[in-house]
C-alpha cells in the first residue's frame, strides 16, 4: 500500500513534495554525474590542452584544436624543433595556427626528393615517439618499436638487455631518447640497440618523421639568444632591415661579403655550435691537415696507426678529409680539434682549418641543390611548382605543407589516436608487470570465497543458536568499525612479519578475513528468514550443514551478493596494505602499479588509469544488480 494515495497525490502541498524531491534528486546526479564526465574528458588530454577544463575534449569537434594536438605529437613536445623545422616564431603549440594557403605541388616535389635522395638517418627524427611533457604516455611510433622489439625477442625484455646491451628492467619503462642531431653533443650511435633503433627509423613514413633544418637552428638556437631584442637589435648590429628572423637565410660558405659581424658569428656557429658532421671541407685542406697530425703525434705514424686503428706506411698516405666526419674515437677527437684551433705545445704553432674551405652540407642546401639540378633555373621551378621565389636561397623545405596535408588526409585516424593513446598507456603499463593482473585475479577471488564462507558460518551460529552471549559479541563486532584500518596496519604487518606470511596472499587475505559488519549485517537478514522453514527441515532429519546450505544461504543469495560486492570493492582497492604486506613486485596488484604508473605521468594518463580502475568494480555490479536489488527487499517464504 502507498504511502500516499492517489488522492493525495493531487494537493499543492504533495506536489510541492515532489517537485523538491525530484529537484533534490537531480541535484544530486549532476554532481555525479559531472565530475565523471570531466574524468572522462581528462582521459583524452595532452600537453597541449591540459590546463584546460572541458566536458567535451575541444579537438573531438574542432579541426583547429586537433591540428596543435598533432603537430605537438609529431615533434615530440618540443616546441624548439617546430620552430627550427617550419621558420615560426609561435611561443606554444596552444598558440599554434593552420596553414592559411598549402601549396599541394611543392609538397608532393619535397616527397619526390626524399624518395629519391635517400637521406642519412641523423637527418631527421620520427615524430610520436616521445612525450616529454605529458610524460609516461606511451605514443604511436613508440609503441610501434616496442611491439616490434617484443616479437623479436618473444616479449622477454631480458633477452632484449642481452642482444641489444640495455638495461631495461621491464617492458614497462621501455623508451627511445629523442635527439636534436645538429647539436654538436648529439650522437649517432653504434650499439646494437642504436642499429635496431635506426633501423626502425628507416622504415617510419616520411609524414611522420620532421627533417633538421640548419637554417632554423642557426636563428632559432644561436642568434635569438644573442640577440633578445629581437629582429630590430639584429638589424641594428649588421646594418640590415629584416622584418622578421625568417627573412634570414643561413650562408652555406663562409660569407666572403659580408660585413665582419657576419662572419665572426658564421664561423662562431661553424666552429662551436653546430656538430663536425653537418660540414664538409675543400682537399684544399689535406696537407695542412696531414703536418697537423704529423706534429701532434710527433712524426710517429705508428703511434698514429696504432691509436687509429689504421697501417698507413707515411702521413702522405692519410686521404683527404673531405667525407663524412668520424663520429667516434680519437679521429673524430682529432678532427674537431684541427676544425676548432690546435696549438703545439711545443713550438707554438696553431693548425686550424681556414673558414674559407668549410662549407654546410644539411637539409636546407641538398634540398636546393636537388632542385637546381632539376629545373635549372629558378623561374621555371616557380612556374612549375606555382611559387614566387626570387633565388634559390628563398626556398626552405615544405615540411609543414606535407604535414598538413597528411593531416587532412588522416584525420579520424589522429583523432581516434589521441582519444585512446592514454588508455593503452595504462593497459600496456598493466599488461607489462605479468604478474599484476594474475595477483589481483587470485586475491579478489580468494577474499570472496573467504567472506562467503567465515561471514555467514558466524553469522549463522550467532542467528541460529542465539547463544547468552550474542548481544556482546555483536557489540564486540561493532566496535571493529569504530577504528580505521590504518589503526591495524602496523600491529598486523608485525603479526604477519612474525608468522613469516609477508608478500604471500595469506598476508593479503587473513587479516580481513572476517569482517564484524558483515557479520551484523547477515546475522539480521538471518533472522528475518522464517523460522518454520528450520523446524520442517529438522522434522524431515536434515543436518545443520543441510539446513544452512539448503536453506539458509539458499534464500540468502541477494545480501550474499552484497557482502561478495563489499569483499571485491575492498580487495580490488586495497593499495595501503597491499603494498606494505607485499613489497616484493611480484606480488603486486593492480592498485600499486597504477599509483606508480600516476606517479611517474600527466594528467591525462591519471585520469584514464582512474576510469580503468574504475571498470571492474563496474562490470560486476552490472552483472550482479539484480540479486543485490532483492536484498533490500525483506524475504518471504516461499
Amino acid at each position: 500500500m502507498p504511502i500516499i494515495s492517489k488522492i493525495g497525490h493531487k494537493s499543492l502541498k504533495t506536489r510541492v513534495l515532489f517537485a523538491a524531491m525530484y529537484a533534490f534528486l537531480l541535484v544530486g546526479s549532476i554532481s555525479m554525474i559531472y565530475p565523471f564526465l570531466l574524468l572522462i574528458s581528462g582521459s583524452t588530454k595532452s600537453a597541449v590542452d591540459t590546463p584546460e577544463t572541458f566536458l567535451l575534449p575541444p579537438f573531438i569537434r574542432s579541426e583547429k584544436e586537433l591540428y596543435k594536438k598533432y603537430i605537438e605529437g609529431l615533434f615530440n613536445e618540443k616546441i624548439d624543433e617546430m620552430r627550427m623545422a617550419y621558420q615560426l616564431e609561435t611561443p606554444a603549440f596552444k598558440m599554434l595556427q593552420t596553414p592559411e594557403k598549402i601549396n599541394a605541388k611543392f609538397a608532393s616535389e619535397w616527397e619526390l626528393f626524399l624518395n629519391d635522395k635517400k637521406l642519412p638517418v641523423y637527418f631527421y627524427e620520427s615524430g610520436f615517439l616521445e612525450a616529454t611533457t605529458t610524460r609516461g604516455v606511451i605514443p604511436q611510433t613508440l609503441r610501434e618499436f616496442k611491439e616490434q622489439m617484443s616479437k623479436r625477442y618473444d616479449g622477454d625484455i631480458s633477452k632484449l638487455n642481452k642482444a641489444l646491451q640495455c638495461q631495461f628492467p621491464s617492458w614497462a619503462v621501455f623508451f627511445v631518447r629523442v635527439q636534436n642531431f645538429i647539436n654538436k653533443f648529439s650522437v649517432v650511435g653504434n650499439t646494437p640497440w642504436d642499429e635496431s633503433y635506426l633501423a626502425f627509423k628507416q622504415g617510419v613514413p616520411f609524414a611522420r618523421r620532421y627533417y633538421f633544418s640548419t637554417d632554423g637552428f642557426y636563428k632559432e638556437l644561436f642568434l635569438k639568444p644573442q640577440y633578445p631584442g629581437g629582429v630590430s637589435q639584429f638589424n641594428k648590429a649588421h646594418g640590415t632591415a629584416f622584418s622578421s628572423f625568417s627573412e634570414l637565410r643561413l650562408s652555406q660558405t663562409f660569407p666572403i661579403s659580408g660585413t665582419q659581424l657576419d662572419k665572426n658569428e658564421w664561423e662562431d656557429f661553424v666552429r662551436n655550435i653546430i656538430h663536425p658532421r653537418w660540414l664538409r671541407v675543400s682537399t684544399e685542406v689535406a696537407p695542412a691537415y696531414r703536418a697537423y697530425l704529423q706534429d701532434r703525434y710527433m712524426d710517429d705514424i705508428k703511434l698514429l696507426n696504432e691509436k687509429y686503428g689504421t697501417s698507413f706506411a707515411g702521413f702522405k698516405d692519410i686521404d683527404p678529409i673531405s667525407g663524412v666526419v668520424p663520429e667516434f674515437g680519437i679521429q673524430a677527437s682529432d678532427w674537431v680539434a684541427f676544425l676548432q684551433g690546435w696549438k703545439d705545445p711545443d713550438s707554438g704553432k696553431e693548425y686550424k682549418i681556414p673558414a674559407e674551405f668549410i662549407r654546410i652540407e644539411s637539409l636546407d642546401f641538398v634540398f636546393r641543390n636537388w632542385l637546381k639540378s632539376k629545373y635549372g633555373q629558378i623561374e621555371l621551378l616557380n612556374k612549375a611548382m606555382d611559387v614566387n621565389f626570387r633565388t634559390w636561397d628563398d626556398i626552405l623545405p615544405p615540411q609543414r605543407d606535407y604535414h598538413y596535408i597528411d593531416f587532412k588526409n588522416h584525420t579520424g585516424h589522429i583523432r581516434k589516436e589521441f582519444i585512446v593513446r592514454n588508455f593503452l598507456t595504462v593497459f600496456d603499463y598493466l599488461f607489462s608487470h605479468g604478474r599484476a593482473l594474475v595477483n589481483t585475479v587470485i586475491y579478489c577471488l580468494l577474499t570472496i570465497s573467504c567472506s562467503l564462507i567465515v561471514n555467514p558460518l558466524a553469522a549463522y551460529a550467532l542467528s541460529r543458536f542465539k547463544p547468552p552471549s550474542s548481544y556482546k559479541i555483536l557489540l564486540f563486532l561493532m566496535l571493529t568499525m569504530a577504528f580505521p584500518p590504518v589503526v591495524t596496519q602496523i600491529p598486523n604487518f608485525l603479526m604477519l612479519r612474525e608468522l613469516n606470511l609477508l608478500n604471500t596472499f595469506f598476508a593479503l587475505i587473513l587479516p580481513g578475513l572476517a569482517n564484524g559488519y558483515s557479520v551484523f549485517l547477515l546475522k539480521g537478514f538471518f533472522d528475518s528468514l522464517p523460522q518454520e522453514l528450520y523446524e520442517c527441515a529438522s522434522l524431515d532429519g536434515a543436518s545443520e550443514p543441510r539446513i544452512f546450505l539448503s536453506i539458509t544461504m539458499s534464500l540468502s543469495k541477494p545480501i550474499l551478493a552484497v557482502i561478495a560486492l563489499g569483499a571485491f570493492t575492498a580487495a580490488y582497492g586495497n593499495f595501503m596494505m597491499a603494498l606494505l604486506v607485499c613489497q616484493d613486485r611480484n606480488m603486486w596488484t593492480i592498485m600499486p602499479f597504477l599509483y606508480e604508473l600516476q606517479q611517474n605521468s600527466g594528467q591525462g594518463v591519471i585520469f584514464a588509469s582512474l576510469l580503468v580502475a574504475s571498470v571492474p568494480t563496474l562490470i560486476i555490479f552490472i552483472v550482479a544488480q539484480d540479486v543485490i536489488m532483492k536484498g533490500i527487499v525483506v524475504p518471504v517464504e516461499k
